[in-house]
């Protein structure tokens, strides 16, 4: 077996690997720390569309991890990247937060409900019947469909909460279109993050707590893969999965001694 380069450089997922239900998971703190102290380029990766890096960074600071902004790299970003390579200053209607409207203005988008180039599925704490409905009716008119997230939930404290693949798999038994997803498992995401931070793959290792977004997102890019225990995929599910990681460890702690 062919031994693997030295890991120079990391990409990270947030939920389930640095925070839970909205508290900092033991020691996700000293990796992030160690990391920061190495001067190695990293990233923390997440499909959640609906915070700007800024949000995120203070979101992070909360529960003690101190996380530079342009450290952080969302699905809404990756999304408006992939939009204004494949069309430049067009324009969408948007179904998504400040996370996603911010990233697309940055780009140069404009946001509207006419003739857009574009519908755009992001996540939102309210999705409306009435904004569906516009978007089911733009995409029988020819708009094309993008998602930012195939999650079809997320977590909070009270229990799973639909997300962005469950909207759009209903808009797309509406309309008979599938989205494109940006987002991991995607490995564009990945690849969009590996340019950002000029990295290599084959000496990169991505962390994530679900074997099917970040440890496929990883493994179709690449990296190498290391599926911590704090998050969704449980110790007894990592056998049904055709795949499996680089390493499984109870938690990022366990990955401090890696950074050197």
């Amino acid at each position: 077996m062919t031994e693997r380069k030295p890991i120079e450089t990391w990409m990270t997922d947030m939920d389930g690997v640095l925070i839970r239900e909205g508290n900092m998971v033991p020691g996700a703190d000293l990796f992030i720390g160690a990391l920061r102290e190495s001067g190695r380029r990293f990233l923390v990766l997440t499909n959640n569309s609906i915070y700007t890096p800024r949000d995120l960074r203070a979101k992070l600071l909360s529960t003690g991890i101190d996380l530079p902004e342009e450290s952080i790299w969302t699905s809404a970003l990756a999304t408006a990247q992939f939009l204004d390579a494949q069309r430049p200053n067009g324009s969408a209607y948007v179904i998504g937060e400040a996370g996603l409207t911010t990233a697309l203005h940055e780009t140069g988008y404009v946001l509207t409900e006419t003739e857009p180039d574009y519908v755009v599925l992001g996540e939102t704490r309210n999705y409306s019947f009435e904004a569906i409905t516009r978007a089911i009716r733009l995409i029988n008119d020819g708009s094309r469909f993008i998602a930012t997230n195939p999650d079809v939930t997320g977590p909070a404290p009270e229990g799973a909460l639909p997300a962005c693949g469950s909207v759009a798999a209903l808009i797309t038994k509406a309309t008979g279109v599938d989205p494109y997803f940006v987002g991991k498992p995607n490995p564009l995401m990945m690849r969009e993050a590996l340019n950002k931070i000029e990295a290599h793959s084959e000496t990169t290792a991505m962390i994530g707590d679900r074997m099917d977004t970040d440890v496929l997102c990883g493994i179709e890019a690449g990296l190498r893969t290391f599926l911590v225990l704090t998050g969704v995929t449980q110790p007894d599910e990592i056998e049904r999965f055709p795949y499996r990681p680089s390493k499984v460890v109870d938690s990022v702690a366990d990955l401090v001694s890696y950074v050197k």
